[in-house]
C-alpha cells in the first residue's frame, strides 16, 4: 500500500511542477499585464511608431490634387498593399527583417520572435514590411498573454494590442481584418474606459470601404450617446475622420463644418495648418472665396514648412476677387512677403501668384509681367513653372494666337509633374496645333489671293515696304555682330593668349588670380560682358537648348521660325531679297493654281469652325468664322456644309443663329437632304413607345400592303407629329419612304432615305436606309462567269424597267421585314435610339440643284 502511495505522490507532484498547468492557473494582474507589455507588445508599438515615423517623413504634399490629407500617414490603397519592405542585414535573403526606430534589444526580440512566423506566412524574399511585424507581434501577443473568462477580457493590455492590429491592418489595406479585429474588443471589451477609439476606427475602416452612411452612423451614435464619454483626445481625431467621410461623401459644407470644429479641437500647429488647408480647399471649390482667404491665411500662420506658407499664399491669391477685392491692398501684401529673406528661393512662385491677382484684376500687362518675371527666378517647383508658362499661352490664345500659345503650352508640358494636368494639356496641344495648320493655311492664301488683286504699282509699293524692314532688320544683326566680334572673349573655341579662360600665371588679373587684391576680370564677374557674350553667343549658335552635346544638336527653332515656316517664308537670305521682281515673280497667275488657293483656303477655314465648337466650345467664335466663309462663296459642297455646321452648333444655344442658316438652306438649297433636316430637326430623346403608337405603325403597315400609299402616309404624318419623341419615329420615316418609293418615284425615296441617314444614322433604321441607298444609286452591272471563273457573254434579256426592278427589290425588304428584320416592319422590332445630330462626315447629294429640279419636273 506504501508503495502505490508513493507513486500517486510522485505523479502529483510531475503534474503540479508542469509550466502548462501554471499557465492554465494565470490570473489577470499587474505581472500579467507588465509581462505582455514589456515582452511582446512594446516591440509590436515601437515598430508601428516607426513606419508612422517613416511615412511622415517621406510624404511629400501633392497641392494640386483637388484635396490634401490631413494626416501625412494616410497613403494610397495601392501603396499600402506593397508595404514598404525592409531588407534584412544577412546575406540570407530569407533571413528575419530589422526594424526601422526600434531599440535595439526589441530588434533582437522582433528578429527572434517575429522573424519566424512572418517568413513562414509571406514568401517576401526582401522581407516583410514592418506593419506585417507590427501585425504579427501584436497577434503574438494576444495568443499568449489573453486571459478570457466567461467572455470577458481581464488583461487589460489586449485593448492595445487589437488597436494596433486593427491600425497595421487598416494601413495595409485590409480592412475588413481590421474590423474583425476590432469585433473582440466590442464583444469582450464592453466596459472599457477607451471603447470610444475603437469605434473611431471602425468608423474609418467604414469610409475606407465607401461605406460612408455607416461610418456617419458610428460618428452620430459617439457624439450623441449619453453613455459615451470622449476624452480630448478622441474629439480630435474623431473629427478629422469625420470631416474626411464627409468630404468623401460628397457632403462637402458638412466637411467644411467639421474641419472648423476639428481646428478648434486640434492644438498641434502642423494639424492645424494642413486643417486649415484642406478647408480652405473645400471652400473654394464651394465658391465661398472670402471664408476660403480666411482658411488659407490660418493655414499660412500654423504652417511649419516653407513649401506650406508659400502653397498657402498662392492659394489665398487664387481666392481673389477682382470686383469686391482691394487690388492695391493685396498686391502690397504678397510684395511685402516676397521681400523676406526667407522667401528668396520661392519668389517664382510669390510672382505667380501675384500674376493670378492681376488677372483676376483684369490687368493683364501686369499679369503678363508678373508671370515674366517668375521665369526669370530660379524654379522652386517644377509644377508652378508649368502652370506659369500655361498661364502665358491662355494670353495668347485669347488673341487667337495659336502657335505661340501651343509653344508656351509644350514649354509647360516639358516641366509639369501633375498627371491629370498634364493630360489636359497635351489634349488641348494636339487640338491647338490641327486649329493652328488651317489657320496659316487661311491666313497665307488670303495673303496671296489679295496680291494677286492688286496692280503692278500696288505689288512694287507693297514689297518695297517689306524690303525696308528686311534691311532694318539686317541692319540691327550686322551691328550685333560688328559689336560681338570687337568684344570677343566669348567665343566657342578661342582660347588663346587673350581669352578669359587663358591659364597666365604671370597676368597679375588672370582667371586663376580671381579674388586676389587689385581687381578681377573673371568673366562673370564683369556684368557689361554677359550681354556682350549673349548676344556673340547667339551670333554663333543660335538659340540653344541646355543638352548634351549641344554643339551637334539641331538649332532651337524660334516663334519667328515657326510663324514663318508656316506662311510659307524662306529664312535663308537670298541674293535677289531686296527686289520686288523677286517677290512680284512668285505670285501665281494661272486659273488652275487660283482656284487651288480658294479650294485649300476654305477648306482648311470650314475645318477651322468645326474645330472651334468641338475642340473648344467657342461657338460665337465658330459661327462668325463659318459665316465669314460663306461670304468668300465656296463650292456649293463647302457652303452647304458650312451652312449645316452653323445651324447644328446654334439650333439649341443661339436661335437666331441657326435661323440664318436654316433660311440660306432653304433658299439655296431646297431639294437637298439637309434642308428636309433643317425643315424638322429631330429630338435626342427617343427612349419608349406607347401602345398606341404601336397600334398607329400597325395600322399604316397593313395600308402599305394593300397598296394604300396615300393613306399609310397621312396616318404616319400625324403620327410623328402627335408623338416626335416617341421611339417608333424612325420606323415612321422608312415605312414613309417605302410608301413614296411607291408613289413619287425613285428620286423622292433617296431624299427622303437620305433624310433618314441624317437623323437616325446609329439606328437600325438608319443603316438600312443606308444599304437602300447604296443599292438605288448603284449603277454596277453583273458580270458573268464559267465554272473555272472566266468572263462569259450575258445572254440578252428583256428589257426590265429600272423602277420596276427596283420596286420589286423595296419588295423583297418588306417581306424580309415581314419575318423579323429591322427595316419598316411590325412595330414588335422596338429599338431605344438616342438620335443625335449628324457628323460632318457625311457627304452631300452630288446631284446639283438644277437636275433635281428638273427630275422633280419630269416626275
Amino acid at each position: 500500500m506504501r508503495k502505490y502511495l508513493l507513486i500517486i505522490l510522485a505523479v502529483v507532484s510531475v503534474i503540479a511542477c508542469n509550466p502548462r498547468h501554471k499557465k492554465k492557473k494565470t490570473k489577470s494582474g499587474p505581472v500579467n499585464r507588465f509581462m505582455t507589455y514589456y515582452n511582446t507588445l512594446f516591440n509590436s508599438k515601437e515598430a508601428f511608431n516607426a513606419e508612422m515615423e517613416s511615412r511622415d517623413k517621406a510624404h511629400v504634399d501633392n497641392f494640386y490634387d483637388p484635396y490634401i490629407s490631413v494626416y501625412t500617414t494616410e497613403d494610397d490603397v495601392n501603396a499600402l498593399q506593397s508595404g514598404s519592405s525592409i531588407s534584412s542585414g544577412s546575406n540570407d535573403p530569407d533571413a528575419p527583417p530589422p526594424l526601422r526606430g526600434a531599440r535595439p534589444s526589441s530588434v533582437n526580440d522582433v528578429n527572434d520572435r517575429a522573424g519566424g512566423m512572418i517568413g513562414a506566412n509571406n514568401n517576401n524574399k526582401k522581407g516583410a514590411s514592418i506593419l506585417q511585424i507590427t501585425e504579427a507581434k501584436a497577434q503574438k501577443a494576444i495568443t499568449k498573454y489573453s486571459v478570457l473568462v466567461n467572455g470577458v477580457e481581464k488583461n487589460k493590455k489586449i485593448f492595445d494590442a487589437y488597436i494596433l492590429l486593427a491600425k497595421a491592418r487598416m494601413y495595409q489595406g485590409k480592412y475588413l481584418e481590421s474590423l474583425d479585429a476590432l469585433g473582440y474588443i466590442f464583444n469582450n471589451m464592453s466596459k472599457d474606459k477607451r471603447l470610444p477609439l475603437a469605434r473611431i476606427y471602425q468608423a474609418v475602416n467604414y469610409t475606407k470601404l465607401k461605406e460612408y452612411y455607416r461610418a456617419d452612423e458610428v460618428f452620430i451614435d459617439l457624439e450623441e450617446n449619453p453613455k459615451i464619454k470622449l476624452t480630448k483626445e478622441h474629439k480630435r481625431i474623431l473629427k478629422v475622420y469625420q470631416a474626411d467621410n464627409f468630404l468623401k461623401w460628397g457632403k462637402k459644407e458638412l466637411a467644411a463644418e467639421v474641419l472648423e470644429d476639428a481646428f478648434a479641437y486640434n492644438k498641434n500647429r502642423k494639424t492645424k495648418s494642413r486643417i486649415a488647408f484642406l478647408r480652405g480647399q473645400i471652400l473654394s471649390d464651394l465658391n465661398r472665396k472670402s471664408e476660403a482667404r480666411e482658411s488659407f491665411a490660418a493655414a499660412y500662420k500654423y504652417a511649419n514648412s516653407y513649401e506650406f506658407e508659400v502653397k498657402s499664399q498662392i492659394e489665398i491669391a487664387k481666392t481673389f476677387d477682382g470686383k469686391a477685392d482691394s487690388y492695391e491692398e493685396a498686391m502690397a501684401y504678397l510684395e511685402k512677403i516676397a521681400k523676406k529673406g526667407t522667401y528668396a528661393s520661392r519668389k517664382n512662385e510669390l510672382y505667380y501668384a501675384s500674376g493670378l491677382i492681376a488677372t483676376s484684376a483684369t490687368k493683364d500687362s501686369i499679369a503678363d509681367s508678373y508671370f515674366r518675371k517668375a521665369l526669370k527666378e530660379k524654379q522652386s517647383d517644377p509644377q508652378i513653372r508649368g502652370l506659369t508658362y500655361a498661364e502665358i499661352a491662355k494670353k495668347y490664345f485669347a488673341k487667337d494666337d495659336y502657335l505661340t500659345a501651343g509653344v508656351y503650352y509644350d514649354s509647360a508640358l516639358a516641366v509639369m509633374t501633375y498627371q491629370p494636368e498634364k493630360e489636359r494639356l497635351t489634349s488641348l496641344t494636339a487640338n491647338i496645333k490641327k486649329l493652328s495648320k488651317n489657320y496659316y493655311v487661311v491666313k497665307k492664301n488670303d495673303s496671296i489671293l489679295a496680291l494677286t488683286k492688286m496692280t503692278d504699282g500696288e505689288k512694287r509699293d507693297y514689297f518695297a515696304k517689306y524690303i525696308e524692314k528686311i534691311k532694318a532688320k539686317e541692319a540691327v544683326e550686322e551691328l550685333e555682330k560688328k559689336r560681338a566680334e570687337r568684344n570677343k572673349g566669348f567665343d566657342n573655341s578661342d582660347y588663346n593668349a587673350n581669352s578669359i579662360f587663358a591659364n597666365n600665371s604671370s597676368d597679375s588679373n588672370s582667371f586663376q588670380n580671381f579674388g586676389i587684391s587689385g581687381g578681377s576680370t573673371f568673366y562673370f564677374a564683369n556684368s557689361s560682358n554677359i550681354p556682350r557674350g549673349e548676344s556673340a553667343f547667339k551670333q554663333t549658335w543660335g538659340n540653344r537648348t541646355l543638352m548634351d552635346n549641344w554643339r551637334y544638336s539641331a538649332k532651337t527653332t524660334t516663334i519667328e521660325d515657326m510663324k514663318n515656316e508656316a506662311l510659307g517664308l524662306a529664312n535663308a537670305p537670298d541674293p535677289r531679297r531686296l527686289e520686288p521682281e523677286f517677290y512680284i515673280e512668285k505670285i501665281p497667275t494661272s486659273k488652275v493654281e487660283l482656284d487651288k488657293l480658294k479650294k485649300d483656303r476654305d477648306t482648311a477655314s470650314l475645318g477651322m469652325g468645326s474645330m472651334y465648337e468641338t475642340y473648344f466650345g467657342n461657338t460665337k467664335l465658330a459661327t462668325k468664322t463659318l459665316f465669314d466663309l460663306v461670304e468668300k462663296k465656296p463650292d456649293e459642297e463647302t457652303d452647304l456644309l458650312a451652312l449645316y455646321n452653323i445651324f447644328v452648333f446654334n439650333y439649341e444655344k443661339t436661335p437666331s443663329e441657326a435661323e440664318k442658316a436654316k433660311a440660306l438652306i432653304l433658299e439655296k438649297y431646297p431639294y437637298t437632304s439637309y434642308a428636309e433636316f433643317v425643315k424638322n430637326p429631330k429630338s435626342k430623346d427617343f427612349n419608349k413607345t406607347t401602345a398606341d403608337v404601336e397600334k398607329l405603325y400597325a395600322d399604316a403597315y397593313k395600308l402599305y400592303e394593300t397598296g394604300k400609299f396615300a393613306e399609310s402616309s397621312a396616318i404616319i404624318d400625324k403620327a410623328i407629329a402627335d408623338n416626335p419623341k416617341d421611339a417608333l419615329v424612325p420606323k415612321f420615316y422608312l415605312l414613309n419612304a417605302y410608301n413614296a418609293g411607291k408613289t413619287a418615284g425613285k428620286e423622292i425615296m433617296i431624299l427622303q432615305l437620305e433624310q433618314i441617314v441624317l437623323n437616325y444614322k446609329k439606328t437600325p433604321e438608319g443603316k438600312k436606309a443606308q444599304d437602300l441607298l447604296k443599292y438605288l444609286k448603284s449603277d454596277a452591272k453583273l458580270e458573268l462567269t464559267d465554272d473555272q471563273g472566266n468572263s462569259v457573254k450575258e445572254k440578252p434579256q428583256p428589257a426590265i424597267n429600272k423602277e420596276e426592278e427596283a420596286k420589286q427589290k423595296l419588295k423583297e425588304e418588306l417581306d424580309a421585314n415581314e419575318r423579323g428584320s429591322s427595316g419598316p416592319g411590325r412595330p414588335g422590332a422596338m429599338n431605344d435610339s438616342n438620335s443625335t445630330f449628324p457628323k460632318q462626315s457625311i457627304q452631300v447629294n452630288k446631284t446639283s440643284t438644277a437636275e433635281q429640279k428638273s427630275e422633280m419636273k419630269r416626275k
